[in-house]
Order: structure tokens, then sequence, then C-alpha cells
């Protein structure tokens, strides 16, 4: 039976507090309150600097059994090195504790800049170079460099697992059929992105899963989604689960707090 996950883009977001968050909850607990309310979080932190093993393990522990995290690929891969010679930031990307998330890692997300074109080659050597499970992270890990000290890495597994892999393109020089091809041929899901019209719009199926990120139809991060709207992501959501797939929906639209309620709105619809 194919899973669904509906969450959130991070959950630290001080203009939450009274409103999500209710007043007086302890900020240290906002995760675990955020868990109780939705099956799924996209780990953002991890794009801006790599996190410790320590943090790792300690959103694993806050949230309850059955729980995943989707974890945000370093902007240092995607957006200063461009995909370019990235073997060791890769390396120290998995080094840094990801595998510590044990059977709560959910798909890793790559997120590329809107300044970035298309280029097939580069795209194919990218995603060749991904682990696809969490044995061949760990021998990845292994190559990272002296960037982390050793009290900052994590370069084991607790099992062997698969790692699946999203990517989310915005300049429209990916809106082409060779995109799609290489993704299918790698099983990379290419995130089907709502941006209020900003970026592309990639409805495509290539992987076992999909991955849609909701950062507002209306206003980009600002606005929050009608009822009707929520109707259309649901029945998106059943298209997907009834072709087999496992179905992530991460909404993005957090400047106002519309995210979370959103969230539980479409898991509400999904039953």
């Amino acid at each position: 039976m194919a899973d669904v996950r509906v969450g959130i883009s991070g959950w630290v977001y001080p203009g939450w507090r009274g409103g999500f968050y209710p007043a007086g909850l302890v900020h240290r607990d906002e995760l675990r309150y955020a868990a109780e309310h939705l099956t799924s979080i996209e780990i953002n932190g991890s794009f801006y600097a790599l996190q410790k093993p320590s943090s790792f393990a300690k959103w694993r522990d806050e949230t309850p059994d059955g729980f995943v995290f989707a974890v945000k690929g370093g902007r240092y891969i995607t957006h200063v090195r461009r995909l370019l010679d990235v073997e060791t930031p890769l390396a120290n990307f998995f080094a840094s504790g990801v595998l510590g998330l044990r059977d709560k890692l959910g798909p890793i997300l790559w997120q590329l800049p809107p300044n970035m074109q298309f280029d097939a080659g580069r795209l194919d050597t990218f995603l060749t170079q991904l682990p696809r499970t969490t044995t061949a992270a760990v021998a990845l890990a292994e190559r990272r460099d002296d960037k982390l000290p050793d009290d900052r890495v994590l370069a084991a597994t607790d099992t062997e697992r698969p790692i699946r892999h999203a990517l989310e393109v915005r300049h429209p020089s990916f809106a082409v059929p060779d995109v799609v091809a290489i993704a299918r041929e790698h099983g990379v899901a290419l995130v089907l992105a709502d941006t209020a019209g900003r970026y592309p719009r990639i409805d495509q199926r290539c992987a076992d899963f999909a991955y849609a990120r909701l950062h507002g139809d209306a206003e980009l991060y600002a606005s929050g989604y009608t009822d009707v709207a929520l109707d259309d992501w649901a029945a998106k959501v059943r298209d997907w689960t009834d072709a087999g797939l496992d179905a992530f929906v991460y909404f993005d639209n957090d400047i106002k707090g519309y995210a979370p309620f959103d969230a539980m709105a479409l898991l509400s619809r999904l039953g």
C-alpha cells in the first residue's frame, strides 16, 4: 500500500508562536508538537550548513514512531558548486549525521538555484554520484575531508536501507523532456512545485514516489490554500497513490503561518 506523508518545511518560526504553536509552549517542544499533528517535516537547516550528528539524533528521538523527515541537501553543493566537483562535499554531507535519522530518514531534497540552466551532462553526473542505499552513503562519507572534525562525524548506519532523492528545478530550461528522461534513468523524483507561477511546474512521474512542495499558489510563501485548492491537491495525491507511488507533500507558505494549518487540512482530506 502506498504511503502518504504531509508536512511542512522547517518548524522553527517565531511568528507561529501563539498561532500554530500554543502560547506558553516551550520552544524546545515545538518539533514534538508539530510531529504530533503532521506526518513528516523537511529539515531545511541542512541546506544552509552541515548539521551535527547529535542534532539528527535529537530530532529522531523527539518524534513519534513512524514519523519521517525529508532532508534538504546543502546549498554549497547546489548553489555554490552548482553540482560540479561535488564528491567531497557530498561525502561531508552524508558524514554529518544524516544517517543518524535511521528509519526516520525520508527523501533527500536537492533544490537548484533559479539562475542555473539545464546541462544534461552536469545533471547526469550529479545524479550518478548520489548514494541509493545507506551502505553506499557510508562508503561515500568515508571520503570526507578534514573540514569535519571527528566529533561532528557519523559515518555509519544501523542497517541497510534505500535512500531516495528528489530534485527541485527552477530555471525554465529544465522544462524539457531530456530532464524527465535523465531523472527516470536514475529513479529521482522531479518535485512538483507550486510557486504562484514563478518557476516551472513539472508534473512527471520519474521514481517510485512523488514529491510536492507547495510554496503558495496565489502569492509565493505568503498565501494560504483555499478549500478548492486543497481538494485539488488531495485528488492529485490520490492519483499518485492509486498508481502505487508513495507521496510526500510539504507546505512552505510559512510567512503568515499558513503552512501547518494547510498541511493538517490536506491530511484531513486524505484521511
